[in-house]
């Protein structure tokens, strides 16, 4: 718990404004040296999301932005990798393709489909304030909300419940919803930063009982995220993203080990497409997969290659 609290002190710290940034930075953040000194700052992070976060960027307004989200297998041998399943490439632990469309400027929602659990979701993101470079507004803020349905064969979503006579199937067991605040500041012309609370609530959880502690697996679910973006080149940028969850049932849970999902990455802009590639240890993509169930420990080899490709299409009316 020591270290979790210096993380959050340090994740904290990063969002105090000191004079260090001076408004001059800020205005370099334009294109030119001409900018107001009351514009939004944009393109915080360039892409929806980071790597597994959600990013407060929103698609524009009549554009469908599609996208292709991939994870192979894990690399290392201790996790079932190694070079017989050439380091993870001939599995395949989750795939989605998903579209969002900009019904204006900040607000976006979308429709997308996973490998994993077959989850089936949709999307909302809404970004209420936007930085600006006078600091006025000092921090971009995001609300995103995210409901997946799981459409398994009852005995694959079923599995493990305990016979119990009065137990009835229902739909409603197979929803799932997470709401996330996403909370940005773009540190000059280089540098990103966001942290997100999160909140899950799954209609349905088996109730196991980790035996170390005795706490029990509930329904609700809290988490907190950091992501950061570090420009190299004009295309080129370093992004990172980590996921803390508060749940006693995974902390030192010896049945069923679980472990908090961090992911590393570049991404590589070329036009309308912008690529990630990346190494996390999360199987699922989506939040109501990978918060609650990543199962895999970078140190054990548990870490996945995997890229995210999106490209935009302009789909309003052409202007006269």
């Amino acid at each position: 718990m020591i270290k979790l609290y210096k993380t959050l002190l340090i994740i904290s710290a990063c969002f105090i404004h000191t004079q260090a940034f001076t408004q001059d930075d800020l205005l370099s953040l334009a294109d030119d040296n001409t900018a107001p000194k009351n514009e939004k700052v944009i393109a915080t992070f360039k892409g929806f999301k980071v790597i597994n976060a959600q990013s407060t960027e929103t698609v524009k307004a009549k554009t469908l932005d599609f996208c292709v989200a991939h994870r192979f297998g894990n690399i290392g041998t201790q996790s079932g990798g190694g070079g017989h399943t050439l380091y993870g490439l001939d599995n395949s632990a989750d795939i989605r393709i998903s579209f969002a469309y900009g019904i204006t400027d900040n607000i976006t929602i979308g429709v997308g489909r996973s490998k994993e659990k077959e989850l089936i979701d949709g999307l909302i993101k809404y970004r209420f304030l936007t930085q600006t470079t006078n600091n006025k507004i000092p921090v971009s803020v995001a609300f995103y909300g995210n409901m997946s349905y799981n459409p398994q064969d009852a005995n694959q979503f079923y599995a493990g419940t305990a016979q119990n006579a009065n137990f009835k199937q229902n739909d409603i067991y197979r929803f799932a919803y997470t709401s996330q605040l996403i909370i940005a500041r773009k540190f000059g012309s280089r540098f990103s930063m966001e942290i997100l609370p999160t909140y899950q609530h799954r209609n349905f959880v088996l109730g196991n009982i980790n035996p170390d502690n005795g706490a029990e697996e509930t329904n609700d679910l809290f988490a907190i995220g950091a992501a950061a973006r570090l420009k190299l080149t004009k295309r080129v940028c370093l992004i990172v993203d980590y996921f803390h969850s508060f749940s006693k049932y995974r902390t030192n849970n010896p049945v069923t080990p679980f472990y908090n999902p961090l992911a590393l990455g570049i991404e590589i802009e070329t036009g309308g497409h912008v690529f990630h590639l990346n190494f996390t240890n999360s199987a699922g993509i989506i939040e109501n997969n990978f918060i609650p169930n990543t199962t895999d420990s970078w140190l054990k080899g548990g870490f996945k290659f995997g890229f995210n490709i999106s490209r935009v299409f302009n789909i309003g009316k052409p202007k006269k």
